[in-house]
């Protein structure tokens, strides 16, 4: 499927048809778009859990109880639950393991290069750590980077999905032990095959005119 094919024809699932699994080419293939998302100076300040079995769906689903009910059967029914999470902080180890992995990858090539990189990084978390004192919400703007190029990259594939905010996330950490591992959990996304109860397959897509969102200059 080509890029505008799958952008007009992907739609949030409302229903995902229950014992559907996706095949593990497909699942390798969202891992990888995860694997290698963007992210600003490459902070990578994310980790990724993904449910592929029916324990590990349940255990996601205890953070859709209560008001967050109506995405219980979303968790449960669908193939693959990826609860995408970030670091509670930009800490100097992070920092180091990341310069470190740039530096096996072959990263630097000119004299100089690994300490520009390393300066350039630092020099952006201190921004947001002092001058902007956003680090959280810094971080959280990466995370949604990942999410966007997971959900296309699904679309691409031909495979369903449905991002989901709807969740309490002091529920999932905690069942997931997130946060004793320094993360918290920011959205979750569900893939899979669409059931006949998918009521949102058979609506158009809405989205305001090009001409109120574009501006070309």
């Amino acid at each position: 499927m080509n890029l505008i094919d799958a952008v007009q024809t992907r739609h949030t699932v409302k229903a995902f048809e229950p014992g559907h699994s996706l095949p593990q080419a497909s699942v390798d293939a969202l891992l990888a778009a995860l694997h290698y998302s963007p992210s600003s100076v490459n902070s990578q300040p994310w980790h990724f859990v993904v449910a592929s079995t029916p324990e590990g769906r349940s255990r996601m689903a205890k953070a859709t109880q209560g008001a967050y009910a109506y995405n219980e059967p979303k968790v449960t029914n669908a193939s693959h639950v990826i609860a995408l999470c970030m670091r509670t902080d930009m800490d100097a180890g992070h920092l180091d393991a990341l310069l470190e992995q740039e530096g096996d990858d072959g990263r630097f090539q000119i004299d100089g290069a690994k300490s520009m990189q390393d300066k350039t990084r630092r020099t952006y978390v201190d921004m947001h750590r002092y001058e902007l004192r956003d680090v959280p919400q810094w971080m959280e703007k990466q995370v949604y980077l990942a999410l966007g190029g997971l959900l296309v990259s699904a679309a691409v594939l031909g495979i369903d999905a449905t991002p989901m905010e709807g969740f309490d996330s002091r529920a999932l950490d905690v069942e997931l032990g997130l946060r004793e591992r320094g993360l918290t959990s920011v959205v979750l996304a569900a893939f899979g095959r669409r059931s006949d109860q998918d009521f949102n397959a058979k609506l158009p897509k809405s989205r305001l005119p090009r001409e109120q969102i574009f501006t070309f200059v």
